[in-house]
């Protein structure tokens, strides 16, 4: 496979089939397959030897998406996303849902990201929301370049889209609690002020 073979619509296609690939994010080279099948995600896991336990960050193209997962939004939540989002920060909410425990493997949250790249959103708002680990086996350094990424998959994947290099610090990780309150769990690409 060489890179770019695949059009938008060909790489949206794979992906509403079940397909994984390797995509560049707003922030790092993802490895994406759609989180609405179980199937597909337990090939990223496979693919990356990612540690099972360990749930993986979504990509969401809207605020609705997040209701496909079940979770609802009170007022004082409402807030602070609308302030962080879209931005490289990714953001933590309760998901008590069973059916959900393949995404959040039992911890019971689970993280979105609304990507600031618009071109992203689109290609999201027809596949549906994508899990977006980075582009590497578990352990090992973050892909910057396409080679770097085809170097830890190889075939093993149905498609690589090539965006030159991408260097970038991985999403602030931040919770927001049903109070409307802000927990940073992890200082990233975007820095957010501690409130007092």
């Amino acid at each position: 496979m060489q890179k770019n073979t695949k059009t938008e619509k060909d790489i949206i296609s794979i992906l509403r089939s079940g397909g994984v690939g390797v995509l560049p994010t707003d922030t790092l080279y993802g490895l994406v397959g759609s989180a609405l099948r179980k199937e597909t995600v337990e090939r990223i896991y496979k693919l990356r030897k990612r540690e099972l336990k360990k749930p993986m960050i979504i990509l969401i193209s809207s605020l609705n998406d997040l209701k496909k997962f079940g979770i609802k939004l009170n007022a004082k939540q409402k807030k602070p996303v609308s302030q962080l989002w879209p931005e490289k920060v990714s953001i933590v909410f309760d998901c008590f849902s069973e059916k959900f425990e393949y995404l959040h493997r039992g911890k019971q949250t689970l993280a979105f990201r609304l990507p600031q790249y618009k071109w992203l959103r689109d290609i999201l708002d027809k596949t549906g929301p994508l899990v977006a680990p980075s582009a590497n086996i578990a352990g090992e350094k973050p892909s910057e370049t396409y080679s770097e990424a085809r170097k830890y998959f190889k075939n093993e994947v149905n498609f690589y889209v090539d965006a030159g290099k991408i260097k970038s610090k991985p999403s602030t990780l931040v919770k927001i609690e049903r109070s409307g309150e802000i927990k940073i769990l992890r200082q990233g690409a975007f820095k957010i002020k501690k409130s007092n």
